[in-house]
């Protein structure tokens, strides 16, 4: 659960994927109440289980987890949105400001994504 551990994990995924030529971001997740206030306003109650972290993503097509050890694929709402290239708030984490911030760096980069408010 330290500052410390989870930079070690980030390190080590960042020389793995390094020849991808993309950027992964590593977080863990179990940490995310820690700083939550501080970084972004309000409450952010602990996670007691992986799903609930990707319940809680703030862009509905972005809630998807995928088990590396049985190849099963968890999706919060379904892949309509993802197929459809959709970006709406997750309303299990309505944060209209921080899914706009999310959702403009989204466009930026893949601008065929359309926003639905």
């Amino acid at each position: 659960m330290s500052w410390e551990a989870e930079d070690r994990v980030i390190a080590r995924v960042n020389q793995a994927c390094s020849h991808l030529g993309v950027n992964v971001e590593v977080r863990n997740q179990a940490r995310i109440h820690i700083g939550y206030e501080a970084k972004f306003g309000g409450t952010y109650s602990p996670l007691n289980k992986v799903t609930d972290g990707i319940d809680r993503y703030l862009i509905r097509s972005t809630c998807l987890g995928g088990d590396v050890g049985t190849g099963e694929l968890y999706s919060t709402h379904g892949l309509d949105d993802l197929q459809n290239d959709l970006l709406r708030m997750n309303e299990l984490n309505p944060r209209p400001g921080l899914f706009r911030e999310k959702a403009a760096s989204y466009q930026a980069r893949w601008p065929w994504l359309a926003l639905v408010e």
